[in-house]
C-alpha cells in the first residue's frame, strides 16, 4: 500500500495540472482579442496654445487649416527655456511635431530631431528651411531672430512639408 500512495499522488498532480491547462484554453478562447491598432488618443491643445503665445517671448506658431486626418496627439509649453511642442500623427500612420524654442539652436535641433544630419535647404511658403535626415526622424528647421522652429518626425518629407506650410503665429498679446 505504501508503494500506491505514491503513484496516486504523482496522478493526482498531473490530472489537476491537466484540469487546470483546459479551464485556461477554455478561457483563451471566450477572452476577445482585437489586434488591430487603437486610433491615436486626440487631444486639443487650444488652451495650451494660448497659454504659450502668452508666456513665451516669442510668436508661438500652430498649424491652421490641416486636414482632420491630421490627429494632434501631444502638447506642452516648458518655460525654463521657452520650449513649445505640439505632436501629431499624420495621415499615414507617421508622427509629426513642430518644436519651438529659445534654446541654443544647434543643441535644440540636435535633440528635436534625435540626431539627424543636415542635408541642404528646401524652400517652404516663401522661406528657407534647413532639411535635416536621419535613422529615426527627418525635419525642417528654420531660425529667426531669438526663435528656433523645428518641424521633425518620421513622416516623410511631404508631410513634414505641409506642416510647415500650414504653421501660422500670431503677435505676442499685449499684457
Amino acid at each position: 500500500m505504501a508503494g500506491m500512495t505514491g503513484k496516486q499522488s504523482v496522478r493526482d498532480m498531473v490530472l489537476s495540472l491537466g484540469l487546470i491547462l483546459l479551464a485556461a484554453g477554455v478561457i483563451y478562447l471566450f477572452v476577445p482579442h482585437d489586434d488591430t491598432v487603437p486610433e491615436p488618443k486626440r487631444v486639443d491643445y487650444r488652451v495650451e496654445l494660448l497659454t504659450a503665445r502668452r508666456a513665451a517671448p516669442y510668436p508661438v506658431a500652430a498649424p491652421e487649416g490641416l486636414p482632420e486626418s491630421w490627429t494632434a496627439t501631444s502638447v506642452r509649453y516648458r518655460a525654463e527655456n521657452a520650449r513649445w511642442h505640439l505632436g501629431f500623427a499624420d495621415p499615414d500612420g507617421g508622427y509629426v511635431a513642430l518644436e519651438q524654442s529659445t534654446q541654443e539652436p544647434s543643441e535644440f535641433v540636435e535633440d528635436a530631431t534625435q540626431g539627424a544630419a543636415k542635408k541642404g535647404t528646401v524652400s517652404v511658403a516663401g522661406r528657407d528651411w534647413v532639411r535635416y535626415e536621419g535613422e529615426r526622424y527627418d525635419g525642417l528647421v528654420l531660425q529667426e531672430e531669438g526663435v528656433t522652429t523645428v518641424v521633425t518626425g518620421s513622416g516623410g518629407i511631404e508631410d513634414l512639408t505641409a506642416m510647415a506650410e500650414a504653421l501660422r503665429t500670431e503677435p505676442k498679446p499685449a499684457e
